[in-house]
Formats: C-alpha cells, structure tokens, sequence
C-alpha cells in the first residue's frame, strides 16, 4: 500500500491487474495515494483499518460483487458517507440505477479516460470536503452540519451519502427556488454528467425516504425540476 498523498487516499477495489495499474498510475500522479484491492471480501476490513477518502469501485468482481459492497458501506454508520464511484463495463441505464440506488455516488462506464477518472474524483471530493463560514444549516427539525458532515432530525443522526448530503445541502441553501434537473446535476455534480437526470430523481427520491419530514416540503415540478418549499428554520 502506497502513503497517504495531500490530495487524498483512494481505495481501487479493482480485479483486473491492467485496470488497476492505470488507475493506481493515474491517480498517484496527480498526487493521491492509492490503495488496491482486487476481491470484494476484503473492502470492509480494509475502510475500518485505514479509512480513505474515497472508494473507485468495479461493478462485476468475482465472489461479492460491487452492489454487495457498495450495501455494506451504506449499511455501517462507519462507512454510510464514504464517497463511492462505481467502474463498470456494464453501460445499460438499469445497471446504473441500481448502484445509486444502493449509495453510489457517481458511475463511471470502461473503457474510460484515466483523466475523466481523476477530474471525477477530484469534483467528487471537493464537493465532500468543502467547508464553511456558517457551518449548519436548517430546514424546521433537519440541521446540516457541514463541518461535521452530520445530518440530525430531532437531533437524531441521519445517515446520507455523501452526495445526498451535498443534494440536500444545496436544496436548503435554495429553498424557494424552483430548481431544474439539470441545474442540480451541474452545481451538485459538479461536472458535465453524462449519466442523464434520472439520477437527480434517484437521490431526490432517496432524500425523501431517508427524511420523511421533507415529503411534502420537496414538490416535483413537472417536466423540469424539484422545489423546496421555503421556510425560515
């Protein structure tokens, strides 16, 4: 295992030694530090050892496959916020689906740019790290504390991924506001997403399972977007 690099620690959790490579290679070079594993079996042990600042996950390893990981990480409060992104060769839309459905943050189809690859995590993490002046924010009995990377209902923890927290985040910091799919996919994804909109609905639909409170609160807006309805705290 490589040292922690000041960009941050990536787990590659990769089967194929040549994809391994190029990615361990890739990413080292832009100064990250890398970590590989190639079964499954071994990720859990491996994040509550040496936790790392995010996941490169293939979809189809051998024994338990990426879906059956990616539950595990969303299913330990140790693990739920952990940045996960999903490899696979796999390009059909109800692949992509269900790996967010199941918390992935972000879904990456081979062959792919290592490039691509590294601007991925990049905008993925600086979306899970950024901090701020006015550390919490409100919405009636929700708190985001954004230093903290915590979500409270009643002062009972919310475990998020780390995308829906920044999705949420985004919808407080908006409330009012009708709010596009492709607005949300640009300023929350960070990037020009190619995996389509559905994937703002995924999350805006996990949202609304994890937070009851927001059911009503959270209107789709036919044909275009989502709004959360104002209100002061």
């Amino acid at each position: 295992m490589s040292p922690s690099a000041s960009a941050g620690r990536i787990l590659i959790v990769e089967d194929d030694p040549d994809i391994a490579h190029l990615l361990s290679h890739s990413l080292s070079r832009a100064g990250f530090g890398v970590d590989s594993l190639s079964s499954g079996h071994e990720v859990m042990i491996a994040v509550r050892r040496q936790r790392p600042d995010l996941v490169l996950l293939d979809l189809m390893l051998p024994g338990l496959d990426g879906l059956e990981v990616c539950r595990s990480l969303r299913g330990d409060p140790l693990t739920a916020a952990l940045p996960v992104i999903m490899l696979t060769a796999r390009a059909e839309e109800s692949d992509r689906i269900v790996g967010l459905e199941l918390g992935a943050d972000d879904y990456i189809t081979k062959p792919f740019s290592p490039n691509e690859v590294v601007a991925r995590v990049r905008a993925l993490l600086r979306r899970a790290h950024r901090t701020d002046s006015q550390p919490l924010r409100r919405y009636g009995p929700i708190v985001v504390d954004i230093e903290r990377h915590v979500v409270t209902v009643d002062g009972e923890a919310v475990h998020l991924t780390a995308k829906e927290f920044l999705l949420l985040q985004y919808l407080i910091e908006h409330q009012g506001r009708v709010l596009s799919r492709d607005l949300l996919l640009s300023d929350v994804w960070g990037y020009q997403y190619t995996g389509g909109t559905r994937t703002v609905d995924v999350h805006v639909r996990r949202l609304r399972e994890k937070l009851p409170v927001l059911a009503d609160a959270l209107v789709t807006v036919k044909q275009f977007g989502y709004k959360l309805a104002e209100r002061s705290a």
